[in-house]
């Protein structure tokens, strides 16, 4: 299957020539296909933000490509703009960027941009309304009445009404509480289902990353340093601590007996946990 998206030797380097000069990325390389969830993780300064604004045209590269279906995104400014509804990106906080009177029109501002019907704009917007579980009445509200949590949900709704192929969502979760957090990852997936779209998540939450991802991608010093299953990841938990990154709960535990010479695998979800105490018990009782 072809790659819906390609990063060829990606270099980014910031205020370049000047006495301020900084190399954000260097020679990042990688692929992502349609219908994956990819997790980005890395610790602050690692060059994760950089990345993810390059891949729908926000930032150029100093040098590389990003390329959707094989085309670089950069071929023309139609193509540009074009990648730029295909590549949805929310950012961290997305709800300090509402700014319509009700939240109908807060979601509607993206389909209307691209120059929409209003009967498609209105389709766009009850459908991604529903995805993320706001209901019809408060489509009528000011977002500002809402808590938190609904106020974010409005905001990725006014992403994926534009219905992107790729959706980048920025640490979509910061700052919510168990439940918020929950329901917004809840509202991602069901979006990925809808779609089959391609999801890609930057994160500092390694138990949200191990749980729910196919992928992981590890950003260290502006270099891509990691790319596999979050088991090949997660598999290498002491390299992932030398680096200053965390690793879920139940590995960093693992982590711990396999030190202690107890002959236990490598996992990184509780029911994996589970899983291989009871085959280390069933192993000590035979």
């Amino acid at each position: 299957m072809e790659p819906i998206l390609q990063v060829e030797n990606l270099h980014h380097i910031y205020s370049a020539g000047t006495p301020f000069e900084h190399i954000a990325l260097e020679d990042v390389s990688f692929c992502a296909h349609r219908g994956e969830f990819i997790g980005i993780i890395g610790h602050t300064g690692s060059g994760k933000s950089t990345l993810v604004q390059h891949l729908n045209g926000l930032l150029k590269p100093t040098s590389g490509s990003v390329k959707l279906d094989g085309v670089d995104i950069w071929m023309d400014k139609e193509t540009t703009r074009a990648s730029r509804f295909r590549v949805g990106l929310v950012f961290q906080y997305p709800e300090y960027q509402l700014f319509e009177e009700t939240v109908y029109k807060d979601i509607a501002f993206g389909p209307k941009n691209m120059g929409l019907s209003q009967e498609e704009v209105d389709r766009r917007v009850r459908e991604a309304a529903d995805l993320v579980g706001l209901t019809e009445e408060q489509l009528d509200v000011s977002p500002f009445d809402l808590s938190g949590g609904q106020k974010r949900r409005v905001a990725i709704a006014g992403v994926i009404a534009m219905e992107p192929e790729i959706l980048i969502l920025d640490e979509p979760t910061a700052g919510l509480d168990p439940e918020g957090r929950a329901e917004v990852l809840s509202n991602i997936e069901n979006y990925r289902k809808a779609k089959n779209a391609t999801i890609m998540m930057v994160s500092h939450s390694m138990n949200d990353a191990a749980r729910l991802t196919d992928r992981l991608l590890v950003m260290s010093d502006s270099r891509l340093v990691m790319d596999g299953t979050p088991m090949e990841v997660f598999s290498r938990g002491q390299e992932l601590l030398d680096m200053g990154l965390d690793i879920p709960d139940v590995t960093r535990v693992f982590l711990h007996l396999q030190k202690m010479g107890i002959p236990v695998k490598a996992v990184y979800t509780r029911e994996q946990a589970v899983a291989e105490l009871l085959r280390i018990k069933e192993a000590a009782d035979a």
